[in-house]
């Protein structure tokens, strides 16, 4: 069976057709402005060389329909006909308490979808386009919902709770959910087979490092705690993203700024963070060059993304009671040195010890830890597109 994997954006659509016989990738593309003047695909087909179509497409469906033909060109396709394709896997965000593993969709996992549209309200709406866009144009397969949060659903009362009126979590389900939890999921696996034991048996710690960061304590094959929250602004310091702070701060520049609700949500998603803090960039390549010359404001950036990481380290650790490995992983996790350099640093007390040399690589799969660390620091490239093949592939056969 050939698996598609979708993940539509609000005005994008990535894809990936899979070959579950030897999980090889025949293609990648990403449709990007969907809806915007100015569209264009990219389809990369292994074995051939990269496609780029310039098209204004209307809306999701269109994009999709643009897909189809692309995948299935006799050029630069990469299968003859869509009967080869066997089911198709829909990235989607929030799935609330309602599903803790992936699900083959019909009306009532619509239904959920869209109930969490007022929870991920930038996340859910597109996933949703991207699903009925593909059952139009593909009646006649499986489509399954794979989850951001479902990997977090085995956390107990105690981690997933806030210490809120109880009626609000009763009423409005108000709590913890966590995500990127395909990721975590992916690499929390592979570093098992790294250390050579049971998933079942290991203490794990996950950092999902990215423009969007959220780590993950994992025990016993079980999320225990995790850093994003009841909305992806809670935890570390993003690209944008301000991360924990203290509630009343909220309110308090609602009225210095004369801000209202959705005002204020924007500045805490997207004009905070890295950026607010740096006032260079939200890359934190950038905010590395700017500190490496001088940037004062950088540089305390970087000090404060380095101890919030540091702080959830010790956390989980202490919650785990131990732990068996570090994980890096996403953009920043794979690649950025400095950045896994200084997260480790002064850690020994806690059994965690670097090798500087060992760490200077970008995207390979690779132990960085020195021969005496207690404690192994995995580097594991994510490959969130893989799990979803794989949910889909078991699910439909």
């Amino acid at each position: 069976m050939k698996v598609l994997v979708v993940n539509a954006g609000s005005s994008s659509i990535k894809y990936q057709v899979v070959d579950m016989t030897d999980e090889s990738v025949l293609a990648v593309g990403l449709v990007d402005r969907v809806g915007i003047p100015g569209t264009t695909l990219d389809h990369s087909p292994m074995g051939k060389d990269k496609v780029t179509i310039k098209k204004d497409l209307p809306d999701h469906t269109a994009g999709m329909e643009l897909v189809l033909q692309v995948l299935v060109n006799e050029e630069y396709g990469c299968i003859k006909s869509m009967d080869e394709i066997g089911a198709v896997g829909h990235r989607v965000v929030h799935g609330g308490e309602a599903f803790a593993a992936s699900v083959v969709i019909d009306d009532e996992v619509k239904r959920v979808i869209k109930d969490c549209f007022e929870i991920a309200p930038l996340h859910n709406p597109p996933n949703m386009m991207g699903i009925e866009a593909c059952q139009r144009l593909m009646p006649n397969v499986k489509h399954v919902a794979v989850f951001d949060t479902a990997f977090h659903q085995t956390m107990g009362p105690a981690n997933f709770m806030y210490a809120l009126p109880y009626d609000v979590y009763e009423k409005y389900r108000v709590r913890r959910y966590g995500f990127h939890g395909t990721s975590h999921f992916y690499v929390a696996h592979r570093a098992a087979e790294m250390l050579g034991k049971p998933y079942e048996e290991c203490k794990i710690i996950t950092l999902h490092l990215g423009n969007g960061a959220s780590m993950a304590a994992i025990k016993d094959g079980k999320v225990i705690d995790t850093s994003m929250g009841f909305t992806p602004l809670e935890g570390l310091v993003m690209g944008t993203r301000s991360g924990d702070i203290d509630p009343a701060i909220v309110f308090f520049l609602m009225d210095k700024l004369g801000m209202n609700s959705s005002e204020a949500n924007n500045y805490f998603n997207k004009k905070s963070g890295m950026l607010g803090l740096s006032g260079v960039s939200n890359d934190l390549r950038d905010i590395l060059e700017a500190a490496g010359s001088g940037n004062e404001r950088a540089k305390i950036a970087l000090d404060v993304y380095y101890n919030k990481v540091k702080g959830y380290i010790g956390n989980y650790i202490a919650k785990l009671n131990g732990v068996d490995c570090l994980v890096f992983t996403a953009g920043v996790g794979e690649n950025a040195i400095d950045i896994r350099e200084n997260v480790c640093s002064n850690l020994d007390y806690l059994g965690i010890k670097m090798d500087v040399e060992k760490n200077k690589v970008r995207g390979k799969e690779v132990d960085v830890a020195t021969a005496d660390s207690k404690v192994r620091i995995f580097l594991i490239p994510t490959n969130e597109e893989l799990v979803i093949a794989r949910d889909t592939f078991g699910l439909a056969k």
